[in-house]
C-alpha cells in the first residue's frame, strides 16, 4: 500500500487488529476482528466510532464565499444560518452528480465542505475551474489539518455529554452545530452522519488532537466500526453513495440527480442561486419528477429511471450490477446490495424493545424505470435465477429516538380486518363494561396529573347532552338588518340566547370586548385566526394570489411550543416561505442557557429586530413560566413594528386573573384557547379580542367572524356550547379561589417532590413553577417506561420530552398538573403526601397502587361548582330526561 494517504489514527486501527485496506487513495479499516454484522449492530443499539478523516476538508472565506458556493454546489448555502448544516451536491452542467457533499457553517464567516476521499482532487480541480470569476474567496484543502471523527447511535449523546469540558451539544435537531471542548481541545461537533441513526454526531478536530479524543470516546464505551459496516448502515438506511447512487449506471449513463430520493432534497431553485451550473437540466429533472409523482410520464424522458429501497422475499444477495425484471422485462439494475443484520424487537408501539436476537436479511437499492412504484413485485437476476423481490417505502425508520428500527418488508402496512357480524354484539358488551370500568378507573381510583384534562361538573356533563345537543343552529350577521344575528335552523330560540349570554360571560372572565366561541377545538381557534389574518392582510386586494405571513415568532415545540402554532401544524397553511432559506418564515424565541424554559428577552429584541415578525405567538404545552407579553409589547413598540400579539393560552386558560396573567392588559391583541384544560369547560376552542369596533383593525375581527363560520365550522356542536355556559359560570363564580389555589399547589408539589431528592426541572428560586405545572426529569428516553410504571400504580402522568431532548420517544421528563386534583379538593398538605408515592415508585420501587386507591377515596367530591343544594331539583330533572 505505497503512496497511499494514512490517518493520524491509521496506528490505532493496527493495533486494534483491523483489516486494513485501499479505498480512495487511503488505507483505511474495513473491519475490526469482531466483523462487520457485529459492528452494524453495536452501532444500532450502543454506538459505533467511525475514522472519517479520509473525507475531503475544503474551507472557503471571503467577501465571495456565498456566491460561489451558490454557483457551484446544488443546495441553497444563503439559507444556512450560523449553526447549521446542509446536505448537497456538486453538479455538471447535465444534472448529474460530480459528487456529494456536506456543507457547515460552524462560523459566521467561513464555510466548511466535506466530500469524498476519492473524489477530493477531482471537486478540488472542478472548483479552480470557476474560481477566478468570483475574486474575494479563500479556499483552502485542510484534509490534513482537520481530522473527521463519526460518533453515531443510541448512546453517543451520552458518551460525548460525559467528556465534553465546556460548551453544549448541537441543539436536538438534526443539521445544527455546535463548538465545543474535549480536554481543553476545540472541537466542532454535528448533528449529521451517514448512518440513518437520530442520534448522530460528527466531530471535526485538529489532527495533532485527535488520538487523545479516539481514546476517551473507546474508554466511554465507543465500538470502532470500519468502512465495511459503514456501507451495511447506509444502505439500510437508503442513503445514496457515489459511484452507486450517484455518478454513472452499469450502463454508463448518467443518473440524474433528482433519480436519487435524498439528493431531490438536496437541490434548490431559488432565484437566489441564479444560474448556477446545472441548473437548466435540474429544472428538466424536477418538472418530469412532478409529473411522474401524478403517474403522467409525458416528460419521463428526463428522468427515466429513479433509486427505490428493494427488498428481497428470499434469502439471498443482490450484488450492484445484478439486473432487476418485472417479469420478462428488464427494468433496471441494483446500485447497492447485501445481507444486512438487524436487532428482532418485542412488544409493540413505543413500549417495543430491541431484544438479544438478530437475524440477516438481503435489502438492496435499485435504479429502476420511473414508471415503477412503491409495493411493486419485481424480480432480481442472482446468478441466472430469477430472485422474487418487491420495492418498499423504507428499509428501516429513524423518526422514534433513540434507535433506529429495521422495517422488513413483510412488516409494512399490516391491518387488522373489520370485525364480523357475530363479534359486534360481543363488541358493544365489551364497550359498556370497559367504558363503566374505565370511569370508575380514572374518577375514583386514579390520580389524574394530565396537564391538559380537567373533569367536568356533573352540571356540564349532563348539559352537553341536553337538547340541542345533535342539532343545527347556524347564523351570522347580516348587516341588512342593523348586523343582527339571523339563524338559518327553526327551534334555535333557546341556543340564541346562550351563546349570546355565554359572549357576555366570556368578555367578563377575559376582560376583553369581543369573544368568538363557535370553534370546536384550540387548533380549530389557531387556524381561525391565522386565516383571518391572511384575509386581513390581503384585505386591498382580492384578485392576486393571497400573500401569507411573511414572518411569525413562535415557542419551538422541542422548547414547549403549542403543535397548533408550528409550520407542521396549524400554521402550515398561513405562513409564508422564506425566500432565502427555502424553510417556512418562522423565527423561534431564544431561551436562557440555564432555564431553557423561560424566553431570553435581551436575545429576543434582537431577533424582533432582525426579522420584524408580522405575528408574534406566545403559548406552551410545556410551561413553567409567564409568557413575557408585557416585555414583547414593549419592545415591538419601541421598534415600531407591526405585529399581531396572540397568546395561545389553552393550558392556562382557566388561570387568567390577577393571579397569574392578565394578557388584554399586559398587550396581548388576541387570544385563543382550549376551554377543557385549566378551564372547567367542555371540549370546545374561543377566539378572545379587546378591539372595539371603533378600532382601525376591527375589519380583523370581522375577518374572524367570518373564518368561525363560514369558515371553519358548519354544526358547531351545541351541546357542548351549553355546557360552556355552565363552565363559564363556575369560573366566574371560582375566579378569585380557584387559580391561586391551583398556582400554590403547583408550587407546593415541585417543592416537595424535590425534597423527595427527585429532580424537579425549573427555577428553584420560585418554587420551580409559575403555572399549574410541574416538570419531573427522570432521565433520557425512560419517560415513557416509567410514565407506565406510574399508571401502573394509578398514578397518571405524561410523558414529556425535555428541552435538550430529540423526540417525545426520547422522553426523559414527565410533565404534570395540578389542576384536576385541586378541583378534587387536595390541598397543600396532600400533594406533600402524593409527593411521597412518588419516592415510593420511582426511587424505593415500591408497589403503591392500593395506597393511592385509599388516597383518592378522600378527594372523590368535586369542588369549585355548583351543588345539589345550590340548584335544587334540577340534577334530578336533568337525569329523568336521559
Amino acid at each position: 500500500m505505497k503512496n497511499l494517504f494514512k490517518t493520524i489514527l491509521h496506528d490505532r486501527h493496527v493495533d486494534l487488529g483491523a483489516q486494513m485496506v485501499e479505498f480512495g487513495g487511503w488505507v483505511m479499516p474495513i473491519q475490526y476482528p469482531q466483523g462487520i454484522v457485529r459492528e452494524h449492530l453495536a452501532t444500532r443499539r450502543h454506538a459505533g466510532l467511525f475514522d472519517v478523516s479520509h473525507m475531503g476538508r475544503f474551507t472557503l472565506r471571503g467577501q465571495d464565499a456565498l456566491p460561489f458556493l451558490q454557483h457551484v454546489l446544488s443546495n441553497n448555502a444563503g439559507g444556512l444560518e450560523e449553526g447549521e448544516s446542509q446536505y448537497t451536491l456538486i453538479p455538471n452542467d447535465r444534472g448529474g452528480a460530480i459528487d456529494d457533499a456536506y456543507l457547515y457553517r460552524f462560523h459566521a464567516d467561513e464555510y466548511l465542505l466535506v466530500v469524498n476521499a476519492g473524489n477530493r482532487l477531482k471537486d478540488w480541480d472542478h472548483f479552480q475551474s470557476s474560481l477566478p470569476d468570483f475574486k474575494n474567496v479563500i479556499m483552502e484543502d485542510k484534509t490534513k489539518d482537520i481530522s473527521m471523527l463519526s460518533l453515531q447511535g443510541p448512546t453517543s449523546k451520552d458518551i460525548l455529554q460525559k467528556i465534553m469540558d465546556t460548551g453544549a451539544l448541537p441543539e436536538p435537531m438534526r443539521n445544527h452545530l455546535s463548538i465545543a471542548t474535549i480536554q481543553g481541545r476545540k472541537v466542532l461537533i454535528a448533528r449529521t452522519g451517514y448512518t440513518g441513526e437520530p442520534l448522530c454526531f460528527e466531530l471535526f478536530i485538529d489532527s495533532a488532537d485527535t488520538p487523545g479524543i479516539w481514546d476517551l470516546l473507546m474508554d466511554q464505551g465507543a465500538h470502532p466500526v470500519g468502512l465495511g459496516a459503514r456501507d451495511t448502515l447506509r444502505l439500510e438506511a437508503g442513503l445514496p453513495l457515489y459511484g452507486h447512487e450517484l455518478g454513472m449506471d452499469p450502463d454508463n449513463k448518467e443518473i440524474p440527480i433528482y433519480a436519487s430520493p435524498l439528493s431531490r432534497f438536496a437541490v434548490s431553485l431559488s432565484p437566489l442561486k441564479k444560474d448556477f451550473i446545472g441548473r437548466n437540466a435540474l429544472e428538466k429533472q424536477f418538472e418530469a419528477f412532478k409529473k411522474i409523482a401524478d403517474r403522467d410520464y409525458s416528460l419521463i424522458h428526463d428522468l427515466p429511471r429513479c433509486i427505490m429501497p428493494v427488498a428481497l422475499k428470499k434469502k439471498s444477495v443482490a450484488r450492484a450490477g445484478y439486473k432487476v425484471f418485472q417479469g420478462n422485462r428488464h427494468v433496471g439494475y441494483v446500485t447497492s446490495g447485501t445481507m444486512i443484520p438487524r436487532w428482532e424487537i418485542e412488544g409493540e408501539g413505543i413500549f417495543s424493545k430491541l431484544t438479544e436476537n438478530h437475524g440477516l436479511r438481503g435489502i438492496c437499492l435499485a435504479l429502476v424505470d420511473s414508471t415503477l412504484v412503491e409495493g411493486d413485485d419485481i424480480e432480481i437476476e442472482i446468478r441466472s435465477k430469477q430472485v422474487p423481490a418487491v420495492i418498499v417505502p423504507f428499509h428501516m425508520r429513524s423518526e422514534a429516538p433513540p434507535f433506529a428500527r429495521s422495517i422488513p418488508w413483510d412488516r409494512i402496512g399490516q391491518e387488522k380486518g373489520p370485525s364480523g357480524k357475530e363479534e359486534i354484539s360481543k363488541n358493544v358488551q365489551s364497550l359498556l363494561i370497559k367504558s363503566i370500568r374505565n370511569t370508575e378507573w380514572r374518577q375514583k381510583e386514579c390520580i389524574n396529573l394530565i396537564p391538559s384534562e380537567q373533569t367536568q361538573s356533573e352540571l356540564i356533563r349532563l348539559l352537553s347532552i341536553m337538547d340541542p345537543c345533535g342539532r343545527y343552529a347556524e347564523h351570522k350577521q347580516v348587516s341588512a338588518f342593523s348586523v343582527a344575528e339571523v339563524f338559518y335552523y327553526q327551534g334555535t330560540d333557546f341556543i340564541a340566547e346562550v351563546e349570546a349570554k355565554l359572549e357576555t360571560e366570556l368578555k367578563k372572565f377575559f376582560g376583553c370586548q369581543q369573544v368568538e366561541t363557535r370553534l370546536v377545538s384550540g387548533q380549530m381557534a389557531n387556524m381561525a385566526l391565522f386565516s383571518a389574518l391572511v384575509d386581513y392582510i390581503n384585505r386591498a386586494d382580492r384578485k392576486s394570489e393571497q400573500r401569507r405571513l411573511r414572518k411569525v415568532m413562535n415557542n419551538h415545540i422541542i422548547k414547549g411550543g403549542h403543535l397548533s402554532a408550528q409550520p407542521m401544524g396549524a400554521l402550515r397553511d398561513f405562513v409564508a416561505r422564506d425566500p432565502l432559506s427555502e424553510k417556512p418564515a418562522v423565527v423561534n424565541f431564544p431561551v436562557l442557557p440555564e432555564n431553557p424554559y423561560k424566553i431570553d428577552l435581551s436575545a429576543c429584541e434582537t431577533l424582533i429586530q432582525k426579522h420584524e415578525p408580522e405575528l408574534i405567538i406566545f403559548g406552551k404545552s410545556m410551561v413553567l413560566h409567564k409568557e413575557p407579553v408585557t416585555e414583547v409589547r414593549r419592545i415591538i413598540n419601541g421598534l415600531g413594528i407591526d405585529s399581531v400579539i396572540m397568546y395561545d393560552m389553552a393550558h392556562v386558560l382557566g388561570l387568567v386573573g390577577p393571579h397569574f396573567q392578565e394578557p388584554f392588559k399586559e398587550g396581548a391583541d388576541f387570544i385563543t384557547g382550549s376551554t377543557h384544560k385549566t378551564f372547567f369547560g367542555t371540549q370546545r376552542g374561543i377566539i378572545g379580542t379587546d378591539i372595539t369596533d371603533e378600532d382601525p383593525r376591527f375589519e380583523l375581527w370581522e375577518a374572524v367572524k367570518r373564518r368561525a363560520f363560514p369558515g371553519s365550522v358548519s354544526n358547531h356542536h351545541l351541546g357542548t356550547i351549553l355546557g360552556l355556559l355552565m363552565a363559564t359560570y363556575e369560573m366566574n363564580h371560582f375566579k378569585d379561589e380557584y387559580p391561586k389555589k391551583v398556582l400554590d399547589n403547583a408550587r407546593v408539589f415541585a417543592k416537595a417532590l424535590n425534597d423527595c431528592g427527585l429532580s424537579v426541572a425549573g427555577d428553584p428560586e420560585i418554587s420551580f413553577t409559575e403555572t399549574h405545572q410541574v416538570i419531573l426529569n427522570v432521565g433520557y428516553a425512560k419517560g415513557p417506561a416509567i410514565a407506565r410504571k406510574l399508571e401502573e400504580n394509578n398514578l397518571i402522568v405524561n410523558y414529556q420530552a425535555a428541552p435538550v431532548e430529540e423526540g417525545f420517544t426520547a422522553s426523559g421528563s414527565l410533565r404534570m398538573g395540578v389542576q384536576e386534583m385541586t378541583r378534587f379538593g387536595m390541598e397543600a398538605t396532600d400533594f406533600e403526601e402524593l409527593a411521597q408515592f412518588f419516592k415510593d415508585v420511582l426511587v424505593d420501587n415500591r408497589i403503591v397502587k392500593e395506597a393511592v386507591i385509599s388516597f383518592r377515596n378522600r378527594f372523590l367530591e368535586m369542588k369549585y361548582c355548583f351543588t345539589t343544594d345550590q340548584v335544587g331539583d334540577k340534577i334530578q330533572k336533568l337525569h329523568e330526561l336521559l
